[in-house]
C-alpha cells in the first residue's frame, strides 16, 4: 500500500468499526502515527507542529526521555495491580503540596471522572442537591456536566439545556446555569437557592476565556457565606497555568479541585483534591454508611500513570520551565496577532499564554454568549489552512508546549500568514 492510501484506508476501516468513524474526539479522518518531541505524523508521513499536545496532557513534548525511561523501570516492575504502589503514594504526596486546597486526593483516570466524584462529594458533605455551573463551561460527561455545554438555543437563566440525549429530566431540574464572570447574575442565583445549592464547579480559566478581576474572588466569598463548596475543574489548568494551577495563578482557593491531564504524564490517570475534612467521605470507617461516598476504579492510580506524572512535574519543577512555557505561548499569540492585523481582520486573543485561540469577532469576549459571537466559517477557514500548512491543533484552542522550538516558531509565522491571508479572501 502506498503512503497516499493509508491514511484513507485507515478512515475507511475506522467507519466500519467505530461510530461516526472515530472515537469521538479529534478529526477522524487525521490518523496520527507517531509523535516526538514538539512534532507529530499521521499516517502519509505528513509532519506537524503539535499545538494539540493531547488536548493538553503532552506539556513537555511527545516522548520526553526521561519520562520515557521511568516508565520503561516501572514496566519491568508491573504495569497495574489495583492495589496501592509506592509511585501513587508518592505522587500524591507531590500534588498534595504543590495544589493548595488538597490535604489528600482520591485518583480515578479521567478528567471527567474527576468532575462527577467532585460533585457527587459535594453532594455528600453538604447534604443539598442542587449544582450551578457555568453556561459553557466544560466539566465532562456525566448527566450534570452536559447541562449547558454548548447549547444549542440559549435559555432563560437558570435553565439548563442538555446537550446529550440519554438525561433524565430529573438531573436538568437539580441544575443552576449562570453566565461566566457576570457576578450580578450569579449573587442573584446565590441568593434565590443558596441553602438548597451543594456546589458551584469553575473551570478558572473557561475553555479559553479568563475570568474578570475578582471573578474568582466573588465566587469564594459568595460560597463562603453560604456554605457552598466551591470546585475548581483544573483538569486543563493544573500544573498549566503555574505549578501550582488557577489556585497558584489567581490566588483563589476552593473547597474541592478535580486535577488530570498533566498529573499522569500522558497516561490516563486524574484525581481529586480537598481538605481532609471534606476527603473523609470516601472512608467508610469514618462517616458510616449513610455518608460514605463509594469509588473504585480498576487503573485508578496505576504505577505506570504515576511514574510519568512524577517525572513530568518534576521536570515542570525545574527552573525556566514555566518561563519556557509561557514565552512559547506569548509568541504564537504574537503571531497571531499581527498576521490579523496585517489583514484588517477583527479578532480577539483570548486566553493566557500557556492556552488561548484567536475568536474572529470584534466584540470582546467574557462569556459563551459573547464567544458565540465569533465568525464560524472563517475559524474553519484559518484552522483549515494552518493544518494543511503543517499546524496540528483543535479549532477551538492552542496548547503551547515546552517543546516548541525556534524553528518551530518560524514554521508558525509563515503557516498562520498564509492562513490569515485565505481568512482576508473571505472576508
Amino acid at each position: 500500500m502506498n503512503k497516499a492510501v493509508q491514511q484513507t484506508e485507515w478512515t475507511s476501516r475506522a467507519q466500519r468499526v467505530l461510530p461516526a468513524g472515530g472515537f469521538g474526539n479529534y478529526d477522524p479522518t487525521i490518523i496520527i502515527r507517531e509523535g516526538r518531541a514538539s512534532h507529530v505524523w499521521d499516517e502519509n508521513g505528513k509532519e506537524y507542529i503539535d499545538y494539540l499536545i493531547g488536548s493538553g496532557p503532552m506539556l513537555l513534548g511527545h516522548g520526553h526521555p526521561e519520562v520515557i525511561e521511568a516508565v520503561q523501570e516501572q514496566l519491568n516492575k508491573g504495569m497495574t495491580f489495583f492495589a496501592n504502589n509506592a509511585a501513587g503514594i508518592e505522587l500524591a504526596e507531590e500534588i498534595c503540596k504543590a495544589v493548595a486546597c488538597a490535604e489528600q486526593v482520591r485518583y480515578v483516570t479521567s478528567g471527567g471522572e474527576a468532575d462527577m466524584y467532585a460533585i457527587r462529594l459535594a453532594r455528600a458533605y453538604t447534604g443539598r442537591q442542587k449544582v450551578l455551573k457555568f453556561e459553557g463551561g466544560y466539566h465532562g460527561m456525566s448527566a450534570e456536566a452536559q447541562m449547558s455545554l454548548a447549547p444549542k438555543h440559549l435559555a432563560n437563566f437558570p435553565q439548563a439545556v442538555p446537550d446529550s440525549a440519554g438525561i433524565p429530566d430529573s438531573v436538568r431540574d437539580e441544575m443552576l446555569i449562570s453566565p461566566f464572570n457576570d457576578p450580578e447574575t450569579f449573587d442573584a442565583l446565590m441568593d434565590e437557592y443558596g441553602n438548597d445549592i451543594a456546589a458551584v464547579i469553575v473551570e478558572p480559566l473557561q475553555r479559553v476565556v479568563p475570568p474578570e478581576d475578582g471573578f474568582l474572588a466573588h465566587l469564594r466569598e459568595q460560597c463562603t457565606r453560604q456554605g457552598v463548596m466551591l470546585i475548581f475543574d483544573e483538569i486543563v489548568t493544573g500544573f498549566r497555568l503555574a505549578y501550582g494551577g488557577a489556585q497558584e495563578a489567581y490566588g483563589v482557593i476552593p473547597d474541592i479541585c478535580t486535577l488530570g491531564k498533566i498529573i499522569g504524564g500522558g497516561f490516563a490517570l486524574a484525581a481529586v483534591g480537598a481538605s481532609a475534612d471534606i476527603m473523609k467521605h470516601f472512608d467508610i470507617d469514618i462517616v458510616g454508611n449513610d455518608k460514605w461516598l463509594m469509588q473504585l476504579g480498576t487503573l485508578s492510580g496505576n504505577p505506570i500513570a504515576a511514574v510519568a506524572g512524577l517525572k513530568t512535574m518534576e521536570i515542570l519543577r525545574r527552573p525556566g520551565a514555566y518561563e519556557k512555557l509561557a514565552a512559547n505561548g506569548q509568541a504564537v499569540m504574537d503571531i497571531t496577532k499581527a498576521a490579523l492585523d496585517q489583514h484588517g481582520i477583527a479578532h480577539q486573543m483570548v486566553g493566557d499564554p500557556t492556552l488561548f485561540d484567536a475568536v474572529f469577532t470584534a466584540q470582546p469576549v467574557k462569556d459563551y454568549r459573547s464567544w458565540l459571537t465569533g465568525d464560524q466559517e472563517q475559524n474553519a477557514v484559518f484552522n483549515r489552512v494552518l493544518r494543511e500548512h503543517g499546524i496540528f491543533k483543535s479549532p477551538g484552542k492552542t496548547y503551547p508546549s515546552i517543546a516548541i522550538t525556534a524553528d518551530d516558531l518560524e514554521q508558525t509565522q509563515k503557516a498562520v500568514q498564509q492562513a490569515a491571508a485565505a481568512v482576508a479572501s473571505i472576508v
